[in-house]
C-alpha cells in the first residue's frame, strides 16, 4: 500500500533510492550507537554487494514500476509466489530443505493461482496495447528476486544482523542513488507530504527495521520458513487497498488468492513432514 501510494507521485527509482537512502543511515547509526564496526573489504562486502541486488535495488524496482500500472493489492497476491519459489530454490541450494509430495503440490497449486490471476485477459490486454501484463511480470520477478535472495543470505559470511543490515543497506544505497538521479533526476515531480511521508515509513520500517529481523530470522529458521510471512502479504495488501485506497479486486483474484494461500499452506505441511527446523524464539 505504501508503494502504491509512493509511485502515485513520484518516480519508482526516486522512490526506492530515498527508502535505501533513509534505511542505510539509521542502520549506520544504530552500528556506530552500538560501537560496532563494519567488516574491511573482502568476502563480506561481495556478500552485501549481491544482497543489495537481488535483495533491495532490483526487486525494489521492479514492484514500484510494476504497481504503477496495477493495484497494490493485486501486486500484494503475486509476491505470494515468494515462498513457492524460495521452495525449489532451497530444494537445490539448501541442505535439509528437499521437495516432498506435499511440497510439490502446493507449489503447483499456488502456481496454478498465479496462472489464473495472470491469465489470458491479461494477456489479450497486452496484445490490445494494455500495460497490465508487463507490470503483473514485473512485480512477479521481483518476487522471485526475493526468493533468490533468501538463499543468497542463508549464505553469508559470519556476522551479526545489525552488520550484515548495515552494510548490505550501505551497498544498496549507494547503488541506485546514482541510478535514480541519471534515470529520473530530471523528471519533475511534486513531493506531496502523503508521499513523503510513505517514502519515509518504508524506509524506517520496511526497509530498515525489517532488514535487521530479516537476516536475523534466515539463521534462526532457514529461507522457506522466512518465506511464509507471504502468508501475510497478499491479506494485508488486499485487506489495506480495499479499505484504505478503495480498490476492488476481481474474482479471479480472490479465487488466486485462495489457491495461492492454499499452495503455501501445503508446502509447510511437507515442511512438518519432513521436520525441517522451526525457530526457537524464546
Amino acid at each position: 500500500m505504501l508503494t502504491k501510494v509512493s509511485v502515485a507521485a513520484i518516480p519508482p527509482s526516486i522512490v526506492v533510492a530515498g527508502r535505501l537512502a533513509i534505511a542505510a543511515v539509521l542502520l549506520f547509526g544504530a552500528l556506530v550507537i552500538a560501537g560496532r564496526r563494519l567488516p574491511g573489504w573482502g568476502r563480506h562486502w561481495l556478500f552485501f554487494i549481491a544482497m543489495a541486488l537481488v535483495g533491495n535495488c532490483i526487486p525494489f524496482w521492479l514492484i514500484s514500476w510494476g504497481q504503477q500500472g496495477i493495484d497494490s493489492g493485486l501486486a500484494g497476491i503475486l509476491m505470494a509466489i515468494m515462498p513457492l519459489t524460495t521452495l525449489v530454490l532451497a530444494h537445490l541450494f539448501v541442505e535439509g530443505e528437499r521437495l516432498n509430495r506435499s511440497r510439490v503440490a502446493g507449489f503447483l497449486t499456488g502456481f496454478c493461482g498465479i496462472v489464473i490471476l495472470v491469465g489470458p485477459e491479461a494477456a489479450l490486454e497486452f496484445e490490445a496495447g494494455g500495460s497490465a501484463l508487463v507490470s503483473e511480470l514485473a512485480v512477479l520477478a521481483g518476487a522471485v528476486c526475493y526468493a533468490v535472495a533468501t538463499i543468497v543470505a542463508r549464505r553469508r559470511p559470519k556476522s551479526d544482523a545489525l552488520v550484515a543490515a548495515s552494510g548490505v543497506m550501505i551497498a544498496a544505497a549507494a547503488i541506485m542513488a546514482p541510478i535514480a538521479a541519471v534515470s529520473d533526476g530530471a523528471r519533475p515531480f511534486e513531493l506531496s507530504p502523503v508521499a513523503a511521508s510513505a517514502v519515509a515509513v518504508l524506509g524506517v520500517m520496511s526497509t530498515a527495521l525489517a532488514t535487521v529481523v530479516y537476516f536475523k530470522l534466515i539463521t534462526l529458521a532457514g529461507p522457506s520458513f522466512l518465506s511464509l510471512i507471504n502468508y501475510l502479504i497478499p491479506l494485508w495488501a488486499v485487506l489495506l487497498g480495499t479499505m484504505v485506497l478503495g480498490e476492488t479486486p476481481e474474482w479471479t483474484a480472490l479465487i488466486a488468492l485462495v489457491l495461492v494461500l492454499s499452495g503455501i499452506a501445503l508446502s509447510e505441511a511437507g515442511s512438518a513432514a519432513v521436520g525441517t527446523k522451526r525457530p526457537n524464539l524464546r
